[in-house]
């Protein structure tokens, strides 16, 4: 090993989503020689994507190096340098998670002091034993007042032998933490030392990196990214040997082909930023220019002895959508890009950089079939792409199914729920509709923690259904369990949906005339057109309204003429909440400007006659049935 490496440890920080990752970050950060790049009172660093910020969630894993003086433990006054790797902690972005994983070797397993292991918890810890990684158990959220460490902990050990790990793994260090306020200790009472004994024990826990700088090159590409002067850049790890700017290189594609190439410029991470480097040696990890078609899982060789390394393998997605151009009558309004030609070339792109998704040719040249991880995956996609200047249609999200051994399979997840012990009723007669299967339910001072096994398909539209039903007073997260046998019917939308007839702009008279059929999505002034999904019914049928009629002039004074009308308050969708909501025969309209649901046949006789044929296909068989009876 040489001594260059001695000090240097490469770290993944895993979690459950929202249980404090890159909080503790931002107090690593501030602990070390990246204090002065972080603004004063700037939280969440890391998470530098406007989604992430809003959602405050982590989507893309990020890579930042500090470098300290240890103060306590066995390294005690030994310099280190930690290269942080920060991970998506939702199942969604799990091909995020598999990817970086590889870089590591050693991370921090941050668990909620009161919330305890969760099913992301389980995912992301299961990815890291997979790999070989040793844990090093952060207690975050200590401060709490509602806290339980010690029971969180015993459940960490039980989640790790359920999960096979060897006895190494299971004697873990623990520390206490409370990223918000900056410390992390091994003494539950020390919160005076910051993130000390945080990084004392990365120094026991963690291997430095164990290589052969002069064996022939090996670098693992798993990240990318790209810059309006070099154009694509590989993120990733020297295995072997050592990568030099301006050296000739084999690069190893999928196809098993190798490709010559040359390295423009190697740059390390240095705090949050990447500072230029002439070489870099085995097992640090640092950033590629120059190769304009690098892609995720190639690896960069010696000229000498090119020898690929395993490619990153990731989970098959489980959920598909159609993704089409906007063909309805506001098409090409709001947008920048319209065409199907520009949609191909962005998912294209984006394909290069998201490992977990799946594109492929659609029934006509206008739609594609895009496949995902789950909504969050596909929704923040769709997301991106709209604030890109983006207008396209997509249809209801549909379970990829799987044929095991002669038998039709769904996948299953492996879902909690954190509930008012008031409330727990009504959740769990929704679970029970949607086909789960209670396997544990644990009360935890006023909350109920309950954990279930569900059809994904089931979880179409539940989170809105629960947070309904719970007043606003759940919590509710699901990661991916199996396939088993299809055994839980397509739920179809308890109500039916108010259609517009006629096109316009929507009116006070027709909005308030149809208060009580049901709720509006629309407000006054909105633009209208024929197809468009305006309201939900409060019947389980649609029905077909004109929103957009004013009120008839007359020469007779009403009495009412100086009463003050007062509209109910519209309930417009998200983009979300729209996926969740739409039926088989709808898409939802994205632009940049709004969200809208439509039926995918705009004109009322046309859905009408289609109606009819259908019903009249279903009487033919089902009399043929009777013939054959």
């Amino acid at each position: 090993m040489a001594n260059g490496i001695r000090n240097l440890r490469n770290v993944a920080i895993i979690a459950h989503v929202d249980h404090g990752k890159t909080t503790l970050v931002d107090a690593m950060l501030r602990a070390s020689s990246a204090a002065s790049e972080v603004e004063q009172g700037a939280e969440c660093v890391l998470d530098s994507n406007p989604l992430e910020r809003e959602r405050g969630i982590t989507i893309l894993s990020k890579n930042c190096a500090v470098d300290c003086i240890v103060s306590r433990g066995a390294h005690t006054g030994e310099a280190l340098r930690v290269n942080i790797i920060d991970t998506p902690g939702h199942a969604d972005f799990g091909g995020e998670v598999e990817r970086v994983l590889r870089m590591a070797d050693g991370c921090l397993m941050l668990v909620d002091a009161m919330e305890g292991p969760m099913p992301q918890t389980r995912f992301v810890l299961s990815k890291a034993l997979e790999v070989g990684l040793k844990p090093i158990i952060v207690i975050n959220k200590c401060d709490r007042p509602d806290a339980r460490p010690e029971a969180v902990v015993n459940e960490v050990f039980d989640l790790l032998i359920d999960l096979g790990a060897d006895d190494h793994a299971l004697d873990f260090p623990v520390v206490w933490a409370s990223g918000r306020d900056g410390w992390a200790s091994r003494d539950r009472n020390d919160r005076e030392n910051g993130v000390d004994d945080l990084f004392a024990a990365i120094a026991e826990r963690v291997p430095p990196p164990t290589s052969e700088p002069e064996a022939p090159l090996q670098f693992l590409v798993v990240n990318l990214d790209s810059n309006d002067y070099v154009g694509r850049l590989g993120i990733g790890r020297v295995f072997a040997g050592t990568l030099r700017a301006n050296s000739q290189v084999i690069v190893c594609k999928a196809d098993g082909s190798f490709k010559k190439a040359k390295i423009q410029g190697v740059k390390r991470f240095e705090g949050l930023s990447r500072m230029p480097a002439e070489e870099v040696l085995a097992g640090d990890l640092c950033l590629v220019e120059g190769i304009t078609d690098i892609e995720i899982g190639d690896t960069i060789c010696s000229v000498e002895s090119p020898k690929a390394m395993p490619r990153v393998r990731v989970d098959e997605p489980t959920l598909h959508m159609i993704f089409r151009i906007n063909d309805g009558p506001l098409g090409g309004r709001e947008g920048k890009f319209v065409t199907s030609r520009q949609i191909a070339e962005r998912l294209e792109r984006e394909l290069r950089s998201n490992v977990a998704l799946r594109v492929a040719p659609g029934d006509s040249s206008e739609e594609f079939h895009v496949s995902g991880r789950g909504l969050l995956h596909l929704g923040v996609l769709l997301e991106t792409m709209r604030r890109e200047g983006f207008e396209l249609t997509v249809g209801k999200p549909e379970v990829i199914e799987r044929e095991i051994d002669g038998v039709k399979c769904e996948p299953y997840e492996r879902l909690a729920v954190d509930v008012a012990q008031t409330a727990m009723g009504a959740a769990l007669e929704l679970l029970g509709q949607r086909g789960a299967e209670i396997t544990k339910v644990d009360m935890r001072g006023t909350r109920a923690h309950v954990e279930a096994d569900i059809p994904a398909r089931g979880l179409i539209g539940l989170r809105t259904r629960i947070l309904n039903a719970t007043g606003g007073e759940s919590v509710m997260h699901h990661s991916f369990s199996d396939y088993r046998p299809v055994r839980f019917a397509p739920r179809k939308r308890i109500n039916g949906v108010m259609v517009a007839v006629d096109a316009g702009t929507a009116t006070t008279y027709s909005l308030l005339n149809l208060a009580e059929r049901g709720f509006m999505f629309v407000s006054n002034g909105d633009v209208i057109y024929e197809g468009m999904v305006v309201g939900e019914h409060n019947r389980d049928k649609d029905l077909h309204v004109n929103v957009v009629k004013p009120k008839p002039m007359s020469n007779v004074r009403e009495s009412s003429k100086e009463a003050t009308v007062v509209l109910k308050a519209p309930r417009p969708h998200t983009l979300e909440s729209a996926l969740e909501y739409l039926e088989g025969d709808e898409y939802v309209e994205v632009t940049p400007s709004a969200v809208r649901i439509r039926k995918k046949v705009l004109r009322e006789a046309e859905r009408r006659r289609i109606s009819r044929q259908v019903k009249d296909r279903e009487a033919a068989v089902a009399g043929a049935s009777d013939d054959l009876d």
